[in-house]
């Protein structure tokens, strides 16, 4: 990395929280910051990966929603938060009573994201940036905020989520009306109108669903 990413979060971010989940508190740029108006290019000399961590997407914010109105879905059961970002759904997990929370993201700016809003909000969170798709049923709980976004990343998903569903994970899924998103696996459990930025979205308010993986694989995708 040419710069260190503690250093350039706490520059680049101010302590904000999310609209749909004022109980929880994060590092996250906002218009006010400069990270909004680097362009690809500026990122990379920088060394800086798209920085989806220093956003709170719709996807988790509905996730983390439902976890703390729903702490029975998580308590006193392993976690683990896939894609975690900025590590709202893996926070919203530990307030809610989980046992233990792994935030996993291939980013390796995310772990030092993960961490500082961890100790923001006084819970403790493991950080793996391991490529962990397709792998055995580890945890109890596997929690994913948007991830629908792009085929073929959809394409890799779909089967392991449904195989650990399959194995007895309960496997969550945030999502706000992405293309690929297999909703013909899933059984939905709640949706809500999430509060987010233009910048980042077609629009002001995107309406959220949170999904469950249902064992049975499906026909189609």
């Amino acid at each position: 990395m040419k710069t260190d990413p503690e250093s350039f979060i706490r520059a680049n971010t101010g302590v904000l929280s999310p609209p749909h989940v004022p109980e929880i508190r994060l590092h996250l740029a906002s218009e006010a910051h400069d990270l909004w108006l680097k362009t690809e290019e500026e990122l990379e000399e920088i060394g800086l990966p798209p920085p989806f961590w220093a956003f709170a997407w719709a996807g988790g914010q509905g996730l983390a929603r439902y976890i703390l109105d729903h702490p029975e879905t998580v308590r006193g059961r392993r976690v683990i938060d896939f894609a975690s970002g900025s590590g709202l759904v893996a926070i919203a997990a530990m307030k809610a009573g989980a046992s233990s929370v792994l935030a996993v993201d291939i980013d390796p700016w995310a772990g030092t994201a993960v961490r500082l809003n961890a100790e923001l909000n006084g819970v403790q969170i493991g950080f793996s940036n391991r490529n962990i798709i397709g792998e055995p049923k580890v945890a109890d709980v596997y929690v994913a905020g948007d991830v629908f976004y792009d085929k073929a990343f959809a394409d890799l998903l779909r089967p392991w989520f449904a195989g650990l569903a399959r194995a007895g994970a309960a496997v969550l899924v945030g999502d706000p009306g992405r293309a690929y998103c297999p909703r013909q696996m899933m059984t939905a459990l709640a949706t809500y109108e999430v509060p987010v930025t233009r910048a980042l979205e077609d629009s002001e308010v995107k309406r959220t669903t949170v999904w469950r993986f249902e064992p049975a694989e499906a026909v189609g995708g």
